[in-house]
């Protein structure tokens, strides 16, 4: 089973975006899904220690594991708590490789740790940085550090020798989905040093949805109507709207010459590079890629080039000298 593995040393979380989609997992502790998701934060204050234990078991598989895929590990709560740097030195430690997701700029007290584990195992690290007008920036997340402190941020994980990605997400209709805003943004994400910019729309779950629609109506309530058009009867934007969001930004990208980053759509979070790396036969990682497994033709014909999905790990793995394993 291809399980996608988190930690989410928090629960709620002070960023209080609007249009966040982890507001209604708050309604599990019988909190509401507006303000108290902003303000009654829930703190695993022994995470680490919990941690260690369950990585020790020998069930654990070295899967990869996401940070920051449903509230954020850096929001304002962590300068007090300290949660992150036992979460990262317990997977570490362990040998599993981990990603992390983050709005906050508190990433950068622990880039000389991260910079140590990443010579371990793998680490991916991106930046949530989706709006480029501080105006309206300071509406829609008025708990977030600046863009130009995310931004910094982003320049600090690469002088410390590390990618980052940036997710330009989500994009909302109507706000931040001009070509100049899009094209301003993705400038300042290469001058900044990204290395990938991963895109989407906003989709508006139940809940969500109420929470956003407060707030523009009261700020831009002129929207209102185009907003209940296009989300009227689900969560995502229509189709069509995906479709030509796609033919605006894509160019772009390339204009900026910016890599289409990747989701990794179990947590979505970060897409792992441990995803595809198998151990060979003397226990070093190699990476798999898409294509790159190869299989002879009846008869000793030319090798097919294949995907790795396409074949069983008995025989072709195995055949390879690859163990099926992540790690």
């Amino acid at each position: 089973m291809p399980f996608g593995w988190t930690i989410n040393p928090y629960r709620g979380c002070s960023h209080a975006c609007v249009y966040c989609f982890a507001r209604p997992t708050h309604s599990y502790l019988e909190l509401d899904q507006g303000k108290d998701f902003d303000q009654e934060i829930i703190v695993k204050v022994n995470v680490a220690d919990v941690l260690r234990k369950e990585l020790t078991k020998p069930s654990w598989g070295h899967h990869p594991v996401a940070l920051g895929t449903n509230t954020d590990p850096y929001q304002r709560a962590e300068g007090r708590y300290a949660l992150m740097p036992g979460i990262i030195d317990a997977l570490a430690d362990s040998g599993t490789p981990f990603s992390i997701l983050t709005k906050g700029s508190l990433l950068r007290r622990d880039l000389d740790r991260l910079a140590e584990a990443a010579k371990r195992v793998p680490v991916d690290l991106a930046m949530s940085i989706a709006v480029y007008d501080d105006e309206l920036q300071q509406s829609v997340e008025p708990g977030t550090p600046t863009t130009k402190a995310r931004l910094a941020t982003v320049t600090a994980v690469r002088e410390h020798g590390l990618d980052c990605g940036v997710f330009l997400m989500p994009i909302l209709p109507y706000l931040t989905d001009t070509r100049a805003h899009l094209d301003e943004a993705l400038r300042q994400a290469k001058e900044a040093g990204a290395t990938s910019v991963l895109y989407t729309a906003l989709h508006l779950k139940p809940g969500v949805k109420e929470w956003y629609y407060l707030w523009l109506g009261r700020e831009h309530p002129e929207l209102l109507p185009k907003y209940r058009s296009m989300y009227g009867r689900g969560t995502y934007a229509p189709k069509e709207y995906r479709a030509w969001l796609a033919a605006r930004i894509k160019p772009l990208i390339r204009a900026h010459r910016l890599e289409r980053g990747q989701e990794d759509p179990l947590t979505g979070g970060v897409r792992s590079s441990a995803l595809g790396m198998l151990r060979d036969g003397e226990g070093e990682r190699r990476a798999v890629e898409r294509g790159a497994l190869e299989r002879g033709a009846p008869g000793g014909g030319p090798a097919d080039r294949v995907a790795p999905e396409e074949i069983a790990p008995e025989s072709a793995l195995v055949s390879l000298g690859v163990q099926p394993t992540l790690f």
